[in-house]
């Protein structure tokens, strides 16, 4: 995989194997970020990381931070190796757990919340307490296939939503 601009323009980085990770793809991603804008300074939490493609696309177009919440081993180990292989040990904070779990014990809070899960896997449970964790008049981003319905409170508002294929983008501004 690849980092699409900023200052790690065209670094590459390892995506995990098999069929625990659902990988954002580049147009997905750089529709992502488009959508998003100038994100310079701000703290983003990627809550499915994967592969860490959003979280290291973001830092390398200006964010502050970028938490990496992932519960699968085979991933974390990847993800480790690819903060250190960036050189993004001080910007990138891999958190070595289920979302759930993490929020049972965190109360950290993010102007940018992406969530973006295995499509075999879809938490619906999860995404309310997940977004909960988007400030007030922040951005919920959330990456599902088209069969997916998600409701949320009326704290968010829908900002747009766009299909890519087999995915939808769907982007809500918190009140």
């Amino acid at each position: 995989m690849r980092i699409i601009t900023g200052y790690l323009k065209g670094r590459t980085f390892n995506s995990p194997k098999g069929e625990h990770t659902h990988p954002m793809g580049d147009k997905i991603r750089g529709a992502l970020f488009n959508i998003l804008g100038d994100i310079e300074g701000l703290h983003i939490l990627d809550a499915f990381a994967g592969s860490g493609a959003i979280g290291f696309e973001a830092l390398s177009r200006g964010a502050a931070s970028a938490t990496l919440i992932e519960s699968d081993r085979v991933a974390q180990k990847n993800l480790t190796l690819n903060i250190h292989k960036l050189d993004l040990e001080k910007s990138a904070r891999l958190v070595s757990s289920s979302t759930k779990a993490w929020l049972a014990r965190s109360d950290d809070i993010f102007d940018v919340v992406i969530i973006d899960p295995p499509y075999d896997d879809i938490q619906q449970t999860t995404f309310l307490p997940l977004a909960d964790r988007t400030k007030p008049g922040g951005i919920l981003a959330l990456s599902l296939p088209p069969s997916a319905e998600i409701k949320l409170s009326k704290d968010f508002h829908i900002v747009i939503t766009k299909s890519y294929g087999d995915a939808q983008l769907h982007l809500y501004r918190r009140n």
